[in-house]
């Protein structure tokens, strides 16, 4: 039986009657930021952004398809007020937060991957501040019960778990993308990873019906 986190959350998901006007600036934000990139030929901090968010879609699908297998929790879940639940986990609002995220990260780093910042490579430096930064967000989020935790190894008290699952893998990749040589070696990982999760949605979502 779904906990009552998730309970709450099935109340609501996909449930297109929570629509908020406040979406549309959200959305035109988003906009806003790959159109700037765009506009300054800053096509390696676009690609570094869409690693970004295509790595926390993957996370997302893989929570759900957790929750379906489980039948009682997802490891994270999102039950709280939104304009549109999309999957259990992940709200509108947290997707338009992700899809900027990459690309505000990548101007904390520093011109050349072997400088250091402290002793520590910039892009490790940049990445575990980054996925510290996060999960103290995450830990006040779920202390207002917006972003909410069921199981006990996916906590508070745990949280390298949440540090190198749930946010680190993000920056590594993005940043990996980021420093690649070529232009298509991006394109070709880019692609890859939002290939794997429109691959994940018709396998898990359109097909077997669980997300």
């Amino acid at each position: 039986m779904p906990s009552d986190f998730s309970q709450q959350a099935l109340t609501h998901l996909r449930d297109g009657s929570n629509f908020q006007w406040y979406v549309i600036p959200l959305l035109a934000f988003v906009f806003y930021v790959y159109a700037v990139e765009m506009e300054k030929k800053n096509y390696i901090a676009v690609l570094a952004g869409l690693a970004f968010w295509g790595m926390d879609w993957f996370n997302e699908i893989m929570n759900s398809v957790i929750f379906k297998l489980a039948g009682w929790a997802p490891l994270w879940c999102a039950p709280g007020d939104t304009a549109y639940l999309i999957l259990v986990g992940l709200n509108i609002e947290i997707m338009f937060m992700f899809a900027v995220s990459g690309i505000i990260w990548t101007k904390f780093l520093l011109p050349y991957k072997e400088d250091k910042i402290l002793g520590v490579p910039n892009r490790w430096f940049i990445a575990i501040a980054g996925s510290i930064f996060c999960v103290f967000i995450e830990i006040l989020l779920n202390a207002v019960d917006a972003l909410t935790w069921d199981w006990a190894f996916w906590d508070a008290n745990t949280p390298w778990l949440i540090f190198l699952f749930g946010y680190l893998t993000f920056f590594v990749v993005a940043f990996w993308v980021y420093d690649m040589p070529t232009m298509k070696k991006r394109l070709i990982t880019v692609g890859a990873i939002w290939g794997i999760d429109a691959l994940a949605v018709l396998i898990f979502g359109l097909g077997l019906g669980w997300l």
